[in-house]
């Protein structure tokens, strides 16, 4: 059974975070809100939780699209190559926002994600997801918790999704209403930005 934890986004209590780091760092699963939908995720470096994130969306590790949710800049340049500054200039603008970018994956990316050429960064803007990640001290494996629903693609209710989740997952973060429209996906692992998925988020800042 999946703890249910209320957390309210303009001003989340730091005890209530505590709690939601204790159980990422013990290699629980979190179902946690974002700026765009609700999102499953562990902790990066716990290899057992990440295999069970693995498992959960039936893909192999190696192969997973997650995205690393950062708290800020800082965070990621531990996990991509040194990008340049146009690079930069464009995450600077777009960062905490609704995107997922893709940049060419450093040599210090976690053991399952060494042969990658590319990740996947998110820097959220909601107050829970940032204070999670930035109490937790490194970022947290991510993806999208999709809903079999044919109208609604991604679950927006978390009492509903409590109930899908219950047994899957080791703590589901009531922080109202999620949306759903997921993250527009920008590529800019080469020369030129890609838009890989339009999804929430202006294109016009590219």
């Amino acid at each position: 059974m999946a703890e249910f934890l209320r957390i309210y986004e303009e001003n989340p209590n730091p005890k209530e975070i505590e709690k939601v780091v204790a159980v990422l760092k013990k290699g629980g699963l979190i179902i946690y809100p974002t700026d765009t939908v609700y999102g499953l995720g562990c902790d990066i470096n716990n290899i057992k939780a990440l295999e069970r994130v693995a498992r959960i969306k039936q893909v192999k590790l190696e192969k997973s699209n997650f995205s690393f949710v950062c708290h800020d800049l800082s965070n990621i340049s531990d996990y991509v190559k040194q990008i340049d500054t146009a690079v930069f200039k464009i995450l600077k603008r777009a960062l905490p926002g609704p995107y997922t970018f893709i940049l060419p994956g450093s040599k210090s990316l976690p053991n399952p994600f060494k042969k990658r050429k590319t990740v996947g960064i998110r820097v959220p803007n909601n107050n829970i997801a940032l204070e999670i990640v930035k109490r937790l001290g490194n970022p947290i494996i991510s993806t999208s918790i999709y809903d079999e629903d044919a109208v609604l693609e991604y679950s927006t209710d978390p009492e509903l999704i409590l109930e899908k989740w219950d047994n899957l997952v080791d703590l589901v973060i009531d922080g109202g209403y999620g949306g759903n429209e997921a993250s527009t996906i920008i590529d800019l692992s080469e020369q030129e930005p890609v838009i890989v998925r339009v999804g929430k988020g202006s294109l016009e800042i590219f």
